[in-house]
């Protein structure tokens, strides 16, 4: 008798908000103190001022915690989205886009999409994943209205992340194999953000917006990314993966939120 496929227990895809902002963990609260104590006082001072929407996002716009990620050697003690996100705020107001709600959007992508197996696409009643884009594209054709937002979120995600942060790889592919160059991941991106922003569930996530500017704005995204790509690999062996690079993050558990 032959065995039977044995379907995922996925019922539902996961939706990538812009979270990271109030996601604080204990370490990262040390951090600024180690940074910003001298303008900010104690703990509980700043504690206080974190809880106070308009006092945290000044407050992680200050350029000195930027510098002291990139500057500080050794294992940093922060969680990977304050991390994220302190250095895509920097890079994208440098290349005038202001919003922070779409830099916290692409940095809870980065700190996702940095464990491999989170770049899968996970399709409920699928017994494998979509780890291909041709997949992906492929599936929408079946996908109900709901799994079809969902799909199309992740291709812009995965469009942004791969050409953001491995720019190279993708020249080295497209001149040597013949595989599609960045233009193909921008226009992709583009076209599923600019389809997920216009979902009545991008309202529902209020993501409508975040989708809207990343498809308008794609190209600059991309080259902002690529920036803090390049930082990134800066620091050690350029082979290392995103994910690599995440070990020289010390991770703090959900239970040392602040």
């Amino acid at each position: 008798m032959q065995a039977q496929s044995v379907i995922r227990p996925e019922t539902t895809m996961k939706m990538i908000q812009p979270n990271c902002r109030v996601q604080f963990a204990a370490e990262d609260v040390d951090f600024i103190l180690s940074v910003l104590g001298h303008k900010l006082g104690d703990g509980e001072c700043l504690i206080k001022l974190l809880a106070d929407e308009a006092s945290r996002d000044l407050i992680l716009d200050d350029d000195a915690l930027f510098h002291a990620l990139l500057e500080r050697r050794g294992c940093l003690r922060v969680s990977s989205r304050f991390y994220f996100y302190i250095l895509v705020r920097n890079v994208f107001r440098r290349s005038d886009i202001q919003d922070r709600a779409v830099a916290d959007y692409v940095a809870e992508v980065l700190a996702e999409f940095a464990h491999a197996e989170r770049t899968r696409c996970v399709v409920p009643g699928k017994v494998n994943s979509l780890d291909y884009f041709f997949e992906m594209l492929s599936a929408l054709n079946a996908a109900d209205d709901r799994t079809g937002f969902f799909i199309r979120a992740h291709i812009g995600n995965f469009s942004l992340f791969f050409s953001g942060v491995f720019p190279d790889r993708i020249r080295f592919r497209a001149e040597l194999r013949g595989f599609p160059d960045v233009k193909y991941y921008e226009a992709l991106g583009r076209t599923h953000f600019r389809a997920a922003s216009d979902h009545r569930l991008a309202q529902r996530y209020e993501v409508a917006e975040v989708f809207s500017t990343l498809s308008d704005r794609f190209e600059t995204t991309r080259r902002a990314l690529n920036d803090i790509a390049d930082r990134l690999f800066s620091l050690g062996d350029a082979n290392l993966s995103l994910e690599n690079l995440i070990g020289q993050i010390k991770e703090s558990s959900p239970g040392n939120q602040a």
